[in-house]
């Protein structure tokens, strides 16, 4: 199609005055309402757990027994190497960087923040929030390569192997925001067994999608903490995971894996900063969700409600996008995202085209750190919030933005966008 129809095809799309929203990754009402049945537990008079702890008063500072228990196959460990906190694990990531950066893991010669230069790693497309708490507290953040099967690990290993102010590196390994992808056990064994020139470093592996799966096809990988125990890295993972997209977001579980030693440095942190979590909040969800046998059942329903959103948006780039030169996108077999590739330059722009259209799409270069995707070219999708028929309408007005800003480009015609977009 010629710039000019797509140019008058765009405007008739501007003229409509939709309002779509693809930005974030958040559960749908409909699945809020798969767990419903929280709002009336734990229930009068059941405030009592194991060892005859009463969860309405203070104390548990690791959390309740039952609870590490149940949520202990999302995190890879046994109970006792288990730390529960409230709500969101983005809170435990943040301050596992905060008692690093004050006072040095159980692993460091001194405090993070008192070294000339702290950095970590940062596989791309990657995070936003991830890349937010490190710029936050000056931690540098050095882009490596994603790929299909995790991070480059070449560079990866070079780097980490040369520079010992490199302290770790960020990972999401199962269905990985924005692209999908899944670590393979080559890539998590390496991640494991190579050599660091920092002798505190950590991985950060924040394992939020490691349940929900958009197919039939239900993927395991390695145990990134039974690995590195393997090689005599046992305190090199902290491993993250939540139940904020398993039952309620606003009001989940946190939870943290690590070795005996790194959870007794947590819990040693925590002490001065809390007298406990939660506990009613962790009763209620042993009550609902039972075991991991519960968790699997709930999550077929949150993928019954989910898969037909994202198979929506593969049908129409499919049909829409398919022989654009330089056009891809990721077709995640779960987690929550979509990653759309355009030509370099053009992303920025897409973005740009859509928000005057009425589509509202996470900015251009948010997958990289500082937001400068230098490439400009990642777009991240996200279908779970929208209802069905606003998905549909949304990835076709990706797909004119796309399309035009394709032909603006072939046409020598691109308009510059900003750091606005």
């Amino acid at each position: 199609m010629s710039l000019e129809l797509l140019q008058k095809e765009y405007e008739a799309l501007r003229a409509k005055a939709i309002k779509l929203d693809l930005t974030r990754g958040k559960p749908a009402p409909e699945q809020l309402e798969l767990s419903n049945e929280l709002l009336a537990l734990p229930g009068t008079g059941d405030f009592t757990a194991e060892g005859a702890t009463d969860v309405r008063n203070y104390g548990g500072l690791q959390g309740l027994a039952e609870a590490r228990k149940l949520l202990s196959s999302l995190l890879g460990a046994p109970a006792e190497q288990v730390v529960l906190a409230n709500n969101a694990s983005l809170s435990l990531m943040h301050d596992t960087i905060i008692f690093s950066l004050v006072k040095g893991n159980a692993d460091s010669a001194k405090p993070w923040g008192k070294e000339e230069e702290i950095s970590l790693l940062c596989p791309v497309p990657g995070y936003d929030r991830h890349f937010r708490i490190c710029e936050d507290y000056g931690i540098e953040m050095i882009p490596v390569a994603m790929n299909a099967d995790g991070p480059d690990m070449d560079e990866v290993e070079r780097l980490v192997a040369a520079d010992a102010s490199i302290r770790g590196i960020w990972c999401v390994p199962k269905y990985s925001n924005p692209t999908g992808a899944v670590y393979s056990d080559a890539v998590i064994e390496r991640l494991a067994s190579m050599k660091t020139a920092a002798k505190d470093f950590r991985i950060f592996w924040d394992n939020a999608y490691g349940v929900h799966h958009l197919t039939d096809e239900k993927i395991e990988i390695a145990n990134i903490l039974e690995r590195a125990a393997a090689h005599g890295n046992a305190n090199r993972p902290f491993v993250f995971a939540s139940t904020s997209k398993i039952t309620f977001s606003g009001a989940g579980i946190g939870g943290f894996a690590a070795s005996k030693e790194n959870v007794a440095w947590l819990l040693a942190r925590l002490t001065p900063r809390t007298i406990g979590p939660d506990k009613v909040n962790q009763l209620r969800h042993v009550r609902f969700l039972k075991d991991a046998a519960g968790i699997a059942a709930l999550m077929e329903k949150h993928r019954a409600l989910l898969a037909p959103k994202f198979a929506a948006v593969e049908e129409i780039f499919a049909a829409g996008l398919t022989g654009l030169k330089d056009v891809s996108w990721t077709k995640p077999k779960g987690g929550y995202f979509t990653s759309l590739d355009v030509p370099a330059g053009c992303a920025k722009r897409v973005v740009s085209l859509a928000k005057d259209a009425g589509v509202v799409l996470t900015p251009a270069g948010a997958t990289h750190p500082y937001g400068k995707d230098e490439a400009d070219r990642t777009i991240r999708i996200a279908p779970s919030f929208p209802k069905p028929e606003d998905v549909r309408a949304a990835a076709e007005a990706v797909v004119l933005c796309v399309k035009l800003a394709c032909a603006e480009k072939e046409a020598g015609v691109l308009e510059p966008v900003g750091a606005k977009a």
